[in-house]
Protein backbone atom coordinates (compact mmCIF):
# COMPACT_ATOMS: atom_id res chain seq x y z
CA UNK A 1 0.00 0.00 0.00
CA UNK A 2 1.43 3.40 -1.06
CA UNK A 3 -0.90 6.33 -0.52
CA UNK A 4 -0.18 10.02 0.03
CA UNK A 5 -1.99 12.65 2.07
CA UNK A 6 -1.11 16.30 1.59
CA UNK A 7 -2.68 18.71 4.11
CA UNK A 8 -2.22 22.45 3.48
CA UNK A 9 -2.77 24.73 6.48
CA UNK A 10 -3.62 27.73 4.34
CA UNK A 11 -1.32 30.69 5.20
CA UNK A 12 0.60 28.95 8.03
CA UNK A 13 4.01 30.37 7.13
CA UNK A 14 7.06 30.16 9.38
CA UNK A 15 8.93 33.30 8.33
CA UNK A 16 12.42 33.73 6.97
CA UNK A 17 11.77 34.09 3.22
CA UNK A 18 15.02 35.15 1.58
CA UNK A 19 13.17 37.61 -0.67
CA UNK A 20 10.65 38.89 1.91
CA UNK A 21 12.00 42.45 1.73
CA UNK A 22 11.06 42.63 -1.96
CA UNK A 23 7.44 42.11 -0.92
CA UNK A 24 7.55 44.45 2.08
CA UNK A 25 7.40 41.45 4.41
CA UNK A 26 10.89 41.28 5.95
CA UNK A 27 10.43 40.06 9.52
CA UNK A 28 6.96 38.58 9.04
CA UNK A 29 6.48 35.19 10.69
CA UNK A 30 2.98 33.79 11.06
CA UNK A 31 3.84 30.91 13.38
CA UNK A 32 6.54 32.73 15.31
CA UNK A 33 4.51 35.83 16.03
CA UNK A 34 1.40 33.86 17.02
CA UNK A 35 3.52 31.75 19.39
CA UNK A 36 5.10 34.86 20.90
CA UNK A 37 1.73 36.56 21.36
CA UNK A 38 0.39 33.47 23.11
CA UNK A 39 3.43 33.22 25.39
CA UNK A 40 3.03 36.86 26.38
CA UNK A 41 -0.71 36.59 27.03
CA UNK A 42 -1.62 38.78 24.03
CA UNK A 43 -3.63 36.00 22.40
CA UNK A 44 -5.88 35.27 25.37
CA UNK A 45 -9.60 35.59 24.72
CA UNK A 46 -12.34 34.81 27.20
CA UNK A 47 -14.15 31.64 26.24
CA UNK A 48 -11.75 30.88 23.38
CA UNK A 49 -8.23 30.20 24.57
CA UNK A 50 -5.57 31.21 27.09
CA UNK A 51 -1.85 30.83 27.66
CA UNK A 52 1.00 29.43 25.54
CA UNK A 53 0.27 27.96 22.13
CA UNK A 54 -0.38 24.23 22.52
CA UNK A 55 0.26 22.22 19.35
CA UNK A 56 2.02 19.09 20.69
CA UNK A 57 1.06 16.82 17.82
CA UNK A 58 2.54 19.10 15.16
CA UNK A 59 5.59 19.53 17.37
CA UNK A 60 5.95 15.75 17.46
CA UNK A 61 6.05 15.84 13.65
CA UNK A 62 8.84 18.42 13.75
CA UNK A 63 7.09 21.80 13.61
CA UNK A 64 9.43 23.43 16.12
CA UNK A 65 12.49 22.14 14.27
CA UNK A 66 11.06 23.33 10.94
CA UNK A 67 10.59 26.80 12.41
CA UNK A 68 14.18 26.78 13.63
CA UNK A 69 15.37 25.76 10.17
CA UNK A 70 13.45 28.64 8.61
CA UNK A 71 14.51 31.48 10.92
CA UNK A 72 16.35 30.21 13.97
CA UNK A 73 13.20 30.73 16.04
CA UNK A 74 12.90 28.40 19.04
CA UNK A 75 9.32 27.52 19.87
CA UNK A 76 9.45 25.69 23.21
CA UNK A 77 11.31 23.12 25.29
CA UNK A 78 9.60 20.20 23.55
CA UNK A 79 11.38 20.94 20.26
CA UNK A 80 13.39 17.70 20.45
CA UNK A 81 10.37 15.47 21.15
CA UNK A 82 9.99 14.33 17.53
CA UNK A 83 8.51 10.98 16.53
CA UNK A 84 10.95 8.45 15.10
CA UNK A 85 9.20 8.28 11.72
CA UNK A 86 8.62 12.05 11.45
CA UNK A 87 10.45 14.32 9.04
CA UNK A 88 10.82 18.08 9.19
CA UNK A 89 12.18 20.99 7.22
CA UNK A 90 11.21 24.25 5.57
CA UNK A 91 10.80 25.38 1.96
CA UNK A 92 11.42 28.64 0.14
CA UNK A 93 9.02 29.71 -2.61
CA UNK A 94 10.46 30.51 -6.04
CA UNK A 95 7.17 31.49 -7.68
CA UNK A 96 6.79 35.19 -8.39
CA UNK A 97 3.75 35.77 -6.16
CA UNK A 98 2.65 35.11 -2.60
CA UNK A 99 -0.85 34.04 -3.57
CA UNK A 100 -2.86 30.85 -3.25
CA UNK A 101 -2.52 29.49 -6.84
CA UNK A 102 1.22 30.14 -6.97
CA UNK A 103 1.81 28.38 -3.66
CA UNK A 104 -0.36 25.38 -4.45
CA UNK A 105 0.87 24.97 -8.01
CA UNK A 106 4.46 25.03 -6.78
CA UNK A 107 3.62 22.48 -4.08
CA UNK A 108 2.23 20.31 -6.90
CA UNK A 109 5.51 20.57 -8.79
CA UNK A 110 4.89 23.62 -10.99
CA UNK A 111 6.52 26.91 -9.94
CA UNK A 112 4.95 30.05 -11.39
CA UNK A 113 7.75 31.75 -13.29
CA UNK A 114 5.61 34.39 -15.01
CA UNK A 115 4.19 37.52 -13.44
CA UNK A 116 0.49 37.63 -12.66
CA UNK A 117 -1.51 40.71 -13.51
CA UNK A 118 -2.56 42.97 -10.64
CA UNK A 119 -4.94 45.86 -10.12
CA UNK A 120 -3.53 49.10 -8.67
CA UNK A 121 -4.46 50.28 -5.18
CA UNK A 122 -6.41 53.21 -6.55
CA UNK A 123 -10.07 54.20 -6.81
CA UNK A 124 -11.18 53.01 -9.26
CA UNK A 125 -8.98 49.92 -9.27
CA UNK A 126 -10.26 48.41 -12.51
CA UNK A 127 -9.63 49.81 -16.00
CA UNK A 128 -12.68 51.63 -17.35
CA UNK A 129 -12.97 49.29 -20.32
CA UNK A 130 -13.07 46.25 -17.99
CA UNK A 131 -15.74 47.84 -15.80
CA UNK A 132 -17.84 48.72 -18.83
CA UNK A 133 -17.50 45.17 -20.19
CA UNK A 134 -18.47 43.60 -16.86
CA UNK A 135 -21.62 45.75 -16.71
CA UNK A 136 -22.52 45.18 -20.36
CA UNK A 137 -21.74 41.49 -20.72
CA UNK A 138 -22.67 40.60 -17.15
CA UNK A 139 -26.04 42.30 -17.62
CA UNK A 140 -25.91 44.26 -14.35
CA UNK A 141 -26.89 47.91 -13.71
CA UNK A 142 -23.41 48.80 -12.49
CA UNK A 143 -20.84 47.68 -9.92
CA UNK A 144 -20.00 48.80 -6.39
CA UNK A 145 -16.60 48.94 -4.72
CA UNK A 146 -14.03 48.97 -7.53
CA UNK A 147 -11.19 49.20 -5.01
CA UNK A 148 -8.82 47.26 -2.77
CA UNK A 149 -10.64 46.08 0.33
CA UNK A 150 -11.00 43.28 2.89
CA UNK A 151 -13.99 41.09 2.04
CA UNK A 152 -16.00 41.48 5.22
CA UNK A 153 -15.48 45.23 5.42
CA UNK A 154 -16.61 45.90 1.86
CA UNK A 155 -19.76 43.84 2.34
CA UNK A 156 -20.59 45.84 5.46
CA UNK A 157 -19.97 49.06 3.52
CA UNK A 158 -21.86 48.28 0.31
CA UNK A 159 -24.15 45.37 1.15
CA UNK A 160 -27.32 47.37 1.74
CA UNK A 161 -26.78 49.41 -1.42
CA UNK A 162 -26.17 46.18 -3.32
CA UNK A 163 -29.55 44.83 -2.18
CA UNK A 164 -31.30 48.07 -3.18
CA UNK A 165 -29.66 48.44 -6.58
CA UNK A 166 -28.75 44.94 -7.73
CA UNK A 167 -25.19 46.06 -8.42
CA UNK A 168 -22.59 43.39 -7.50
CA UNK A 169 -19.73 44.38 -5.19
CA UNK A 170 -16.43 44.03 -7.07
CA UNK A 171 -13.09 44.44 -5.32
CA UNK A 172 -9.48 43.28 -5.29
CA UNK A 173 -6.32 43.16 -3.16
CA UNK A 174 -2.55 42.95 -3.58
CA UNK A 175 -3.12 39.42 -4.93
CA UNK A 176 -3.92 38.71 -8.55
CA UNK A 177 -7.65 38.50 -7.96
CA UNK A 178 -11.01 40.05 -8.73
CA UNK A 179 -13.64 39.19 -6.12
CA UNK A 180 -17.38 39.56 -6.53
CA UNK A 181 -19.67 39.66 -3.49
CA UNK A 182 -23.41 39.31 -3.95
CA UNK A 183 -26.42 38.31 -1.88
CA UNK A 184 -27.44 34.68 -2.32
CA UNK A 185 -31.16 35.50 -2.33
CA UNK A 186 -31.57 39.08 -3.58
CA UNK A 187 -29.00 38.70 -6.37
CA UNK A 188 -29.08 34.91 -6.66
CA UNK A 189 -26.33 32.36 -6.18
CA UNK A 190 -26.42 30.92 -9.69
CA UNK A 191 -26.55 34.42 -11.15
CA UNK A 192 -23.43 35.28 -9.15
CA UNK A 193 -21.65 32.23 -10.53
CA UNK A 194 -22.62 33.10 -14.09
CA UNK A 195 -21.48 36.69 -13.62
CA UNK A 196 -18.11 35.45 -12.32
CA UNK A 197 -17.70 33.17 -15.33
CA UNK A 198 -18.19 36.23 -17.55
CA UNK A 199 -15.66 38.21 -15.51
CA UNK A 200 -13.22 35.28 -15.71
CA UNK A 201 -13.29 35.47 -19.49
CA UNK A 202 -12.89 39.25 -19.46
CA UNK A 203 -9.81 39.26 -17.20
CA UNK A 204 -7.99 36.42 -18.99
CA UNK A 205 -6.02 38.90 -21.17
CA UNK A 206 -4.94 40.70 -17.97
CA UNK A 207 -3.42 37.50 -16.49
CA UNK A 208 -5.52 37.74 -13.35
CA UNK A 209 -5.08 34.53 -11.37
CA UNK A 210 -8.53 34.13 -9.85
CA UNK A 211 -12.06 35.45 -9.97
CA UNK A 212 -13.81 34.58 -6.70
CA UNK A 213 -17.55 34.45 -6.07
CA UNK A 214 -18.22 35.62 -2.51
CA UNK A 215 -21.90 35.04 -1.66
CA UNK A 216 -23.39 36.38 1.56
CA UNK A 217 -26.65 36.48 3.51
CA UNK A 218 -28.30 38.94 5.91
CA UNK A 219 -30.36 42.08 5.50
CA UNK A 220 -28.32 44.84 7.16
CA UNK A 221 -24.66 45.77 7.63
CA UNK A 222 -24.88 44.39 11.16
CA UNK A 223 -26.17 40.98 10.03
CA UNK A 224 -24.31 40.32 6.76
CA UNK A 225 -22.35 37.07 6.81
CA UNK A 226 -20.41 35.35 4.04
CA UNK A 227 -21.55 31.80 3.27
CA UNK A 228 -19.54 28.73 2.38
CA UNK A 229 -20.77 28.74 -1.22
CA UNK A 230 -17.63 30.53 -2.33
CA UNK A 231 -16.34 29.46 -5.73
CA UNK A 232 -12.95 30.26 -7.28
CA UNK A 233 -12.51 30.54 -11.04
CA UNK A 234 -8.79 30.09 -11.58
CA UNK A 235 -6.50 30.13 -14.59
CA UNK A 236 -5.57 26.52 -15.50
CA UNK A 237 -1.94 25.59 -14.77
CA UNK A 238 0.19 26.13 -17.91
CA UNK A 239 1.94 22.76 -17.56
CA UNK A 240 0.98 19.38 -16.12
CA UNK A 241 1.09 19.27 -12.31
CA UNK A 242 1.46 16.32 -9.97
CA UNK A 243 -2.33 16.00 -10.12
CA UNK A 244 -2.35 15.69 -13.91
CA UNK A 245 0.40 13.10 -13.77
CA UNK A 246 -1.49 10.99 -11.22
CA UNK A 247 -4.77 11.24 -13.11
CA UNK A 248 -2.99 10.33 -16.33
CA UNK A 249 -1.86 7.00 -14.95
CA UNK A 250 -5.28 6.23 -13.46
CA UNK A 251 -4.76 7.16 -9.82
CA UNK A 252 -7.39 9.09 -7.91
CA UNK A 253 -6.84 12.63 -6.62
CA UNK A 254 -9.42 13.41 -3.94
CA UNK A 255 -9.57 17.16 -3.42
CA UNK A 256 -10.80 18.44 -0.06
CA UNK A 257 -11.81 22.09 0.20
CA UNK A 258 -10.89 24.58 -2.50
CA UNK A 259 -8.15 22.45 -4.11
CA UNK A 260 -10.36 21.72 -7.11
CA UNK A 261 -10.95 25.41 -7.77
CA UNK A 262 -7.26 26.27 -7.41
CA UNK A 263 -6.29 23.82 -10.15
CA UNK A 264 -9.28 24.70 -12.37
CA UNK A 265 -10.42 21.11 -11.67
CA UNK A 266 -7.60 19.69 -13.77
CA UNK A 267 -6.30 16.36 -12.54
CA UNK A 268 -9.04 16.17 -9.91
CA UNK A 269 -11.03 12.95 -9.57
CA UNK A 270 -13.41 14.04 -6.82
CA UNK A 271 -14.14 17.18 -4.79
CA UNK A 272 -15.32 17.12 -1.19
CA UNK A 273 -16.26 20.31 0.66
CA UNK A 274 -17.68 21.32 4.02
CA UNK A 275 -17.94 24.53 6.05
CA UNK A 276 -15.04 25.34 8.38
CA UNK A 277 -11.73 23.71 9.17
CA UNK A 278 -13.33 21.02 11.32
CA UNK A 279 -15.83 20.18 8.59
CA UNK A 280 -12.92 19.91 6.16
CA UNK A 281 -11.08 17.69 8.63
CA UNK A 282 -14.06 15.33 8.73
CA UNK A 283 -14.04 15.20 4.92
CA UNK A 284 -10.29 14.57 4.87
CA UNK A 285 -10.61 11.67 7.30
CA UNK A 286 -13.29 10.04 5.15
CA UNK A 287 -11.13 10.57 2.07
CA UNK A 288 -8.26 8.82 3.86
CA UNK A 289 -10.56 5.84 4.41
CA UNK A 290 -11.54 5.82 0.73
CA UNK A 291 -8.06 6.27 -0.78
CA UNK A 292 -6.51 3.26 -2.45
CA UNK A 293 -3.05 2.27 -3.58
CA UNK A 294 -1.44 5.07 -5.61
CA UNK A 295 -4.04 7.69 -4.63
CA UNK A 296 -3.53 11.22 -3.28
CA UNK A 297 -5.76 13.10 -0.85
CA UNK A 298 -5.01 16.82 -1.22
CA UNK A 299 -6.74 18.98 1.42
CA UNK A 300 -6.81 22.72 2.06
CA UNK A 301 -7.83 24.16 5.43
CA UNK A 302 -8.78 27.67 4.41
CA UNK A 303 -10.07 29.16 7.67
CA UNK A 304 -6.56 29.90 8.93
CA UNK A 305 -6.26 32.37 6.06
CA UNK A 306 -9.74 33.75 5.44
CA UNK A 307 -11.11 33.86 8.98
CA UNK A 308 -8.02 34.75 10.98
CA UNK A 309 -5.01 35.79 8.87
CA UNK A 310 -6.75 38.38 6.70
CA UNK A 311 -8.76 39.58 9.68
CA UNK A 312 -5.59 39.94 11.77
CA UNK A 313 -7.15 37.84 14.53
CA UNK A 314 -4.21 36.44 16.51
CA UNK A 315 -6.30 34.72 19.18
CA UNK A 316 -8.61 33.18 16.59
CA UNK A 317 -5.66 31.91 14.53
CA UNK A 318 -4.05 30.41 17.64
CA UNK A 319 -7.28 28.70 18.67
CA UNK A 320 -7.70 27.31 15.14
CA UNK A 321 -4.18 25.86 15.21
CA UNK A 322 -4.86 24.25 18.58
CA UNK A 323 -8.17 22.81 17.35
CA UNK A 324 -6.46 21.38 14.24
CA UNK A 325 -3.68 19.92 16.37
CA UNK A 326 -6.15 18.22 18.71
CA UNK A 327 -7.68 16.38 15.76
CA UNK A 328 -4.39 15.41 14.11
CA UNK A 329 -4.18 12.04 15.95
CA UNK A 330 -7.40 11.03 14.16
CA UNK A 331 -5.50 11.25 10.88
CA UNK A 332 -2.32 9.66 12.22
CA UNK A 333 -4.10 6.48 13.34
CA UNK A 334 -5.40 5.97 9.80
CA UNK A 335 -1.89 5.76 8.35
CA UNK A 336 -0.66 2.35 7.25
CA UNK A 337 2.87 1.20 6.44
CA UNK A 338 3.71 2.67 3.04
CA UNK A 339 1.60 5.81 3.55
CA UNK A 340 2.97 9.36 3.46
CA UNK A 341 1.44 12.33 5.29
CA UNK A 342 2.77 15.86 4.71
CA UNK A 343 1.60 18.99 6.50
CA UNK A 344 2.58 22.26 4.86
CA UNK A 345 1.34 25.73 3.84
CA UNK A 346 1.06 27.80 0.67
CA UNK A 347 2.26 31.22 1.94
CA UNK A 348 2.10 33.28 5.12
CA UNK A 349 -0.55 35.58 6.54
CA UNK A 350 0.97 36.96 9.72
CA UNK A 351 -1.95 38.23 11.85
CA UNK A 352 0.38 40.64 13.63
CA UNK A 353 1.55 42.23 10.37
CA UNK A 354 0.48 45.55 8.90
CA UNK A 355 -2.34 45.51 6.38
CA UNK A 356 -4.58 42.53 5.68
CA UNK A 357 -2.73 40.68 2.92
CA UNK A 358 -0.60 37.57 2.62
CA UNK A 359 3.01 37.67 3.78
CA UNK A 360 5.99 36.24 1.91
CA UNK A 361 7.35 33.47 4.16
CA UNK A 362 8.93 30.06 4.10
CA UNK A 363 6.60 27.17 4.84
CA UNK A 364 6.87 24.14 7.11
CA UNK A 365 7.30 20.73 5.51
CA UNK A 366 6.58 18.19 8.23
CA UNK A 367 5.00 14.78 8.35
CA UNK A 368 5.46 11.08 8.76
CA UNK A 369 5.83 7.90 6.76
CA UNK A 370 5.08 4.94 9.05
CA UNK A 371 7.82 2.35 9.04
CA UNK A 372 10.43 4.73 7.62
CA UNK A 373 13.17 6.57 9.44
CA UNK A 374 12.13 10.19 9.01
CA UNK A 375 14.70 12.87 9.77
CA UNK A 376 15.79 16.38 8.89
CA UNK A 377 15.09 17.32 5.26
CA UNK A 378 16.64 20.76 5.74
CA UNK A 379 15.77 23.92 3.84
CA UNK A 380 14.30 23.09 0.46
CA UNK A 381 14.93 25.58 -2.32
CA UNK A 382 11.43 25.24 -3.79
CA UNK A 383 7.97 24.10 -2.73
CA UNK A 384 8.14 21.80 -5.77
CA UNK A 385 10.27 19.38 -3.73
CA UNK A 386 7.03 18.46 -1.94
CA UNK A 387 5.32 17.44 -5.15
CA UNK A 388 8.33 15.50 -6.38
CA UNK A 389 8.53 13.63 -3.06
CA UNK A 390 4.87 12.64 -3.36
CA UNK A 391 5.50 11.63 -6.97
CA UNK A 392 8.40 9.36 -6.07
CA UNK A 393 6.47 7.88 -3.16
CA UNK A 394 3.59 7.02 -5.50
CA UNK A 395 5.96 5.57 -8.11
CA UNK A 396 5.58 8.32 -10.70
CA UNK A 397 8.42 9.36 -12.97
CA UNK A 398 10.37 12.49 -12.14
CA UNK A 399 8.85 15.84 -13.08
CA UNK A 400 10.54 18.91 -14.57
CA UNK A 401 10.80 20.91 -11.35
CA UNK A 402 11.94 20.12 -7.84
CA UNK A 403 13.93 17.38 -6.15
CA UNK A 404 12.44 14.62 -4.04
CA UNK A 405 13.59 14.27 -0.42
CA UNK A 406 12.17 10.74 -0.30
CA UNK A 407 15.64 9.21 0.01
CA UNK A 408 16.18 11.15 3.23
CA UNK A 409 13.12 9.59 4.87
CA UNK A 410 13.09 6.29 3.02
CA UNK A 411 15.18 4.03 5.23
CA UNK A 412 13.36 1.53 7.40
CA UNK A 413 13.25 2.29 11.11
Amino acid sequence: MARAFLFVLDSFGIGGAADAERYGDAGSNTFGHIAQACAEGRADREGLRKGPLLVPNMVSLGLARAAHTATGFRFDSTADAVSASAFHGAAQEISSGKDTPSGHWEIAGLPVRFDWGYFPDTVPAFPAELTEAMIREGNVPGILGNCHAPGTAIIERFGEEHIRTGKPICYTSVDSVLQVAAHEVHFGLERLYEFCKTVRRLVDPLRIGRVIARPFLGETSATFERTYNRHDYAVPPPEPTLLDRLAGRGSRVIAVGKIGDIFAHRGISEVRKAPGNMGMFDKALRAMDDAGDGDLVFANFVDFDTEFGHRRDVAGYAAALEAFDRRLPEALVKLKPGDLLILTADHGNDPTWRGTDHTRERIPVIGTAPGLTGGDIGLRTTFADIGETVAEHLALGQGRHGTSFHATIGGHA
